[in-house]
């Protein structure tokens, strides 16, 4: 009963990601066309940049190998905790600033996990991590209609290595740029 069960959790967790992956094969993203901003070079080069999902990138084969750059930069989490450390804080009232500065730009906020738990497990705490940076971003002025969230749990880490420093690099929450600077 208990190797049905087993088997029954894993066929289950196969399908969603299936799905997931399915989902952004048939083109649920699509990328606006940017026009240069006005300001600075250095503003025009930072808005101007579209950060992709950890999806696109797993598929393009290019997750953890450093091109998770953009001007809204991952956000950490202690083990088995979803509350904003002080670091993260920092970096989510730079985002709230930036958000700010582009009011076009909506973005979608990814929860990831360790390996540590089990897939369910996992799946709903990177929904918890999702929304404390969600609502930390709410309450800096961003309109809630701007940020969506989605957990990938485990599925896609950026690290894979049995060891704490890689494990803590997967707790995190990324942003994922869905409409582009446009002004």
């Amino acid at each position: 009963m208990e190797k049905n069960l087993c088997d029954l959790r894993m066929g289950f967790r196969g399908i969603v990601f299936a799905l997931v992956m399915g989902l952004s094969a048939a083109g649920c993203s699509t990328s606006a066309a940017s026009k240069p901003t006005k300001g600075t070079a250095a503003k025009t080069a930072a808005s101007s940049q579209k950060t992709g999902s950890s999806l696109e990138a797993f598929q393009k084969g290019t997750l953890g190998k450093g091109g998770e750059t953009g001007p809204l930069a991952d956000v950490n989490f202690d083990f088995d905790r979803y509350s904003i450390r002080p670091d993260a804080r920092a970096s989510l009232k730079q985002h709230a600033g930036w958000l700010k500065a582009n009011p076009q730009v909506k973005i979608e906020i990814e929860g990831h996990c360790d390996e540590r738990g089990t897939s369910d497990y996992n799946l709903a705490l990177g929904v918890r991590r999702a929304d404390a940076a969600k609502q930390f971003l709410v309450a800096s002025g961003i309109g809630s209609d701007r940020l969506s969230i989605i957990s990938y749990g485990e599925e896609l880490p950026l690290c894979k290595e049995q060891n704490e420093t890689c494990r803590a690099k997967n707790r995190r929450a990324h942003f994922a740029i869905k409409t582009a600077p446009t002004n």
